[in-house]
């Protein structure tokens, strides 16, 4: 029953896993000479659903500092927050899909 939106959800928070963990590390890396920061294709890994660990790609567009490093800490905090919210966001409808299933339980035990 979790099968289709289930796993959907599951590679959606995946997905979202390993941007908070590039996200974390572009922040520690923040006053690293030539570090560039890092990020996956969030839309692109999503539609492909390979299950294989996502492919990181450096930020297009970002400025760079005089040393090479690319990281903008307000963007990396955006990114957090965003991350987090997201992430509340599936789990609530992973936690409401096994409700269900515990309630389609309860109700069929009592016939």
């Amino acid at each position: 029953m979790l099968e289709g939106l289930g796993g959907t959800l599951e590679h959606y928070m995946d997905l979202l896993s390993t941007r908070q963990k590039l996200v974390a590390s572009n922040l520690a890396n923040a006053d690293t000479p030539g570090y560039k920061a890092k990020d996956i294709d969030f839309k692109r890994e999503f539609e492909s659903q390979t299950g294989m660990e996502p492919s990181t790609i450096e930020v297009p567009g970002l400025a760079a500092k005089n040393d090479g490093n690319n990281v903008d800490v307000d963007r990396e905090a955006r990114m957090l927050s965003e991350n987090a919210m997201r992430f509340n966001i599936a789990s609530t409808l992973v936690r409401g899909q096994i409700s269900q299933i515990r309630s389609a339980i309860q109700d069929g035990k009592s016939s």
